[in-house]
C-alpha cells in the first residue's frame, strides 16, 4: 500500500466532503481601470495583467504598470484563472499583481493547500470550458465560478498528491529543458555544417531548382488537397489535413501544382518561417501562391540540403533584410531564388543530410527522440493526475 493510499484508508475511510468554490478559497474578479491609470512608470506601481496576456506559453506574459486604482490585485501565490477564452486556463503567479477583466484571482483558505486546488481545476478544465457562454466570444460568469464543486480531503492527503505531481511536472519541465538545449544545439550544428569555405562553389538557389506550373482550372477535374499557409505546423514543418478543393469552390490563390519532394517557403509574413518539403501523398496537388515553390534540379542539389539549406540563420537574415511592406510584410519569389547558396558535391550533401536528419529526429519526431518521450509523460501525467484527484464523495 502506497503511502497516498495509507493517508486515505486512515483519514478518510469514508469518502470526501466536496464544496463549492467560493466556500474555501477566495475569489477575486479582474476589473479593467480607466485607461488614465495605465502607465509604462514602473515606479511605486503593481503588474497589470489583462485577459490572455498572462497566459503565453503559460508563463507571465506582457504586463503595463498600473499606478493608482481601482484595480483589483491577487495575491502572490494565487491562482490566476482565464474566465474567457481561453476559459479555465490558469497559472500561479509568484507576484501580487493587478488583474484586468477576463482574469480571476483563486486564493485557498486554511484547508485548502492552493497548489492541490491548481492541479485539480487542471484535471477538470474541460467541465470548466462546458460551462462558458457566447458564440464568438466565449466566457464563464461569476456565479459558474463560484459554483465549481472541489473536493476537500484532509490536508495530509492534499500534500501528498501535490507531491506526487509535483515530481511528474518537475521530470516534464527538465525533459522539456533538455529538449531545448538540443535544439540550440541542433541549429548550432546545421549552421555549422551548413557553413563552407571559398572552395565550394556559389550558386544562386533558383539555377538549381525546376520550373513549375499552375494549374488551369476551367479544363480541371475532379479533387485535389489544398495547402494554405496555414496548414503548415511551424513547430515540426508538417503539413496538417488539407482543404480539398475543385474547380467549383478553389480560392483564387489555390494556383501553384506541386510534386513530391518540393520545398515550399511562406513568402508572405516570411520571419515566421514557415516552410516544408512535400511528401508523396501530396504529389500533383495544388498549393497557395503565398508559397515559393522550389522544386531542386536532383542532378545538383538534394531536396533536403535545399530545405535544410532555408532554414538557416543567414536564410532567415537574407529574408528579413529583402522584405517589403510593415503591417504585411512579404518577399517576392524572385529574391528568394536570388539567395546565394554554397553547392557541395551530392556525396558532401547526402552526408551532411544524414547527420541533420538524426538532429531533427531527436528534436522534432513525434515518434521518437525527446518529443515522443516528452508526449509519453505528458499522458502518463494526465493519467495519475486523474486518478489521483478523483475521490468517492462521502455520503452525510
Amino acid at each position: 500500500m502506497s503511502k497516498l493510499e495509507e493517508l486515505i484508508a486512515e483519514l478518510c475511510p469514508d469518502g470526501v466532503e466536496y464544496r463549492m468554490l467560493y466556500e474555501i478559497a477566495d475569489l477575486t474578479m479582474g476589473t479593467s481601470p480607466s485607461g488614465s491609470t495605465i502607465s509604462t512608470d514602473p515606479s511605486g506601481g503593481i503588474e497589470f495583467h489583462q485577459g490572455k496576456t498572462f497566459f503565453g506559453n503559460m508563463m507571465l506574459g506582457h504586463s503595463n504598470m498600473c499606478t493608482s486604482a481601482p484595480v483589483k490585485e491577487a495575491e502572490a501565490g494565487s491562482i490566476i484563472m482565464s474566465v474567457r477564452a481561453p476559459v479555465g486556463d490558469t497559472n500561479i503567479t509568484d507576484r501580487k499583481i493587478a488583474i484586468g477583466r477576463g482574469l480571476c484571482g483563486i486564493l485557498g483558505k486554511e484547508a485548502l493547500e492552493t497548489k492541490f486546488l491548481y492541479y485539480y481545476l487542471n484535471a477538470c478544465v474541460n467541465d470548466i470550458k462546458k460551462k462558458s457562454t457566447g458564440s464568438t466570444f466565449q466566457a464563464i460568469n461569476t456565479n459558474d465560478v463560484k459554483s465549481i464543486s472541489i473536493p476537500l480531503p484532509p490536508l495530509p492527503v492534499q500534500r501528498e498528491i501535490v507531491r506526487i505531481l509535483d515530481n511528474f511536472t518537475e521530470l516534464a519541465a527538465e525533459l522539456a529543458a533538455e529538449l531545448a538545449a538540443r535544439k540550440k544545439q541542433y541549429e548550432f550544428y546545421r549552421n555549422k555544417l551548413l557553413t563552407f569555405g571559398n572552395d565550394v562553389p556559389i550558386v544562386a538557389l533558383g539555377d538549381v531548382c525546376q520550373s513549375t506550373n499552375t494549374i488551369r482550372w476551367k479544363t480541371a477535374s475532379g479533387d485535389f488537397h489544398y495547402i494554405d499557409l496555414t496548414s503548415v505546423d511551424r513547430a515540426t514543418n508538417e503539413i496538417s489535413p488539407a482543404l480539398i478543393i475543385n474547380a467549383e469552390n478553389a480560392p483564387s490563390r489555390a494556383q501553384q501544382i506541386i510534386k513530391t519532394d518540393d520545398v515550399l517557403f511562406a513568402t508572405t509574413r516570411p520571419t515566421l518561417q514557415r516552410y516544408c518539403i512535400i511528401p508523396s501523398e501530396y504529389n500533383g496537388q495544388i498549393c497557395s501562391t503565398g508559397f515559393c515553390v522550389l522544386r531542386p534540379d536532383n542532378q545538383n542539389i538534394l531536396p533536403k540540403f535545399l530545405f535544410y539549406t532555408i532554414t538557416t540563420n543567414k536564410f532567415n537574415l537574407y529574408v528579413e533584410k529583402n522584405q517589403e511592406g510593415t503591417s504585411y510584410p512579404s518577399i517576392s519569389d524572385s529574391k528568394v531564388k536570388k539567395y546565394p547558396i554554397h553547392l557541395p558535391p551530392l556525396e558532401e550533401q547526402a552526408r551532411i543530410v544524414a547527420i541533420l536528419d538524426r538532429f531533427d529526429a531527436l528534436c522534432n519526431d513525434l515518434s521518437s527522440g525527446l518529443p515522443a518521450e516528452i508526449g509519453a509523460r505528458r499522458k502518463q501525467y494526465e493519467y495519475y493526475r486523474d486518478r489521483l484527484l478523483t475521490f468517492r464523495e462521502k455520503t452525510p
